[in-house]
């Protein structure tokens, strides 16, 4: 078994030189791509608080557009997780952009719940066809072959993205009149612009059998791979579960726990759990899998003790601080986890498993977080809190012991 998985695009560049610098641009594209599909992700998040009293709804409702979205992209993920390998790239990214720029447009006009709602479901339907088609894209654009580049932009993607998004909306939201619109419609115009560039570089999926059977339910996870899979999927939960919270709640937790009023400062959390895991995660990118993963899960549950200590205490810069900690496990965590399955992952199977994975992280993205939304109107947020805390450091537990216990110590590609 080799540790790494050749591209059909290096491929193709070995048999005509001419193309190799569109490789390069379609491996670009591929993460610039991920990095602004998830600012839209995280982009809305300042704004509940101000919707919520704009519109009129409470923690509830917020955790409920928060889970529409998470069920839809949850849902397509399981439908057409693996469609790229079958129709190609390019189609599916196409679409899910186009897809992807009329929900921000709905964002920019959102007067009512219903409006609200049906642009998170939009969201949900074509982040779930470009999470799986883009990351298989990297990877096929992976420079001279090397998975465990790609595997590590795959990684760092979603924090860069999620960080961007949250810092940008907050801060617009403290300086601008007119927030919406300078959020939304620049986001909206950058996703179409996105779709046209990908009718630029190309396809390196070839259309085979089998598209109708592929939309059936089904998580398919490589044989090579499986027992990494389930061995990494606790570190995958604990640091997702806590993505979410930050992402659903966490504008309403600095502001009535800590006492963050501006909305920069709700904004911040999001940012420095995203952020600081994606610095993490790129500066300690030579290490292996394995390293990645024990001191992410460590870093996880002790950021996230620190930060139930600072809210108790109604710290703000504690609590911040404890963020940033606990970001460092968000980011190292996850990308200890693809680099350990990237460079094995079988070029024909790469948008399947990428769906399984993200279908984990998404479940574990949504459901607790919409748990805690119900919850907060019966026990109140800070017992919430508290409780979400608990869970996830205990889970960040199991899953340092399990990789502590394993024997296997897969490096890095790249």
């Amino acid at each position: 078994m080799t540790d790494t998985v050749s591209s059909p695009v290096v491929e193709r560049a070995e048999r005509d030189e001419a193309p190799s610098h569109r490789t390069y641009f379609g491996f670009v594209l591929a993460i610039v791509a991920q990095v602004l599909m998830m600012v839209g992700a995280s982009a809305p998040s300042p704004f509940y608080p101000v919707l919520a009293q704009s519109i009129g709804f409470d923690a509830i409702v917020i955790s409920a557009v928060f889970a529409v979205y998470a069920g839809a992209l949850l849902l397509t993920l399981l439908t057409a997780g693996s469609l790229s390998d079958h129709v190609g790239r390019r189609p599916v990214v196409i679409a899910g952009f186009l897809l992807l720029a009329a929900s921000m447009f709905l964002f920019w006009h959102a007067d009512a719940v219903a409006l609200l709602f049906f642009a998170r479901i939009l969201q949900g339907v074509a982040s779930g066809l470009l999470i799986s088609a883009l990351s298989a894209t990297a990877l096929d654009f992976a420079p001279n072959g090397r998975a465990g580049v790609a595997g590590l932009w795959n990684a760092l993607s979603p924090g860069i993205g999620l960080a961007l998004g949250a810092l940008v909306s907050g801060v617009l939201l403290d300086v601008s009149g007119e927030a919406l619109l300078n959020v939304f419609a620049p986001l909206s115009a950058a996703y179409v612009v996105l779709a046209v560039l990908f009718f630029i570089v190309p396809e390196t999926a070839p259309r085979t059998p089998g598209v109708w059977r592929s939309l059936r339910f089904r998580l398919t996870v490589p044989s090579v791979i499986r027992a990494d899979f389930w061995r990494g999927a606790p570190a995958v939960v604990a640091g997702w579960a806590t993505g979410g919270l930050f992402l659903s709640l966490g504008a309403n937790i600095v502001r009535g726990e800590p006492g963050g009023e501006a909305h920069f400062w709700q904004g911040l959390g999001v940012v420095l759990l995203a952020g600081v895991g994606a610095v993490a995660a790129f500066l300690l990118r030579k290490r292996t899998a394995r390293t990645l993963v024990l001191f992410g899960t460590a870093a996880l549950g002790i950021g996230t003790l620190l930060s139930l200590i600072a809210l108790a205490v109604e710290s703000l810069p504690f609590y911040l601080i404890a963020t940033a900690v606990t970001g460092m496990g968000f980011g190292t965590g996850f990308s200890g986890v693809i680099a350990s399955l990237a460079p094995r992952i079988p070029a024909a199977e790469r948008a399947d498993t990428f769906a399984a994975l993200y279908v984990l992280a998404y479940l574990s993205f949504g459901v607790p977080a919409v748990i805690a939304g119900a919850l907060v109107g019966v026990v109140g947020l800070g017992a919430v809190v508290v409780g979400y805390g608990v869970f996830v450091v205990a889970l960040a537990g199991v899953a340092f012991g399990l990789r502590a216990r394993a024997t296997s110590n897969v490096p890095e590609g790249g």
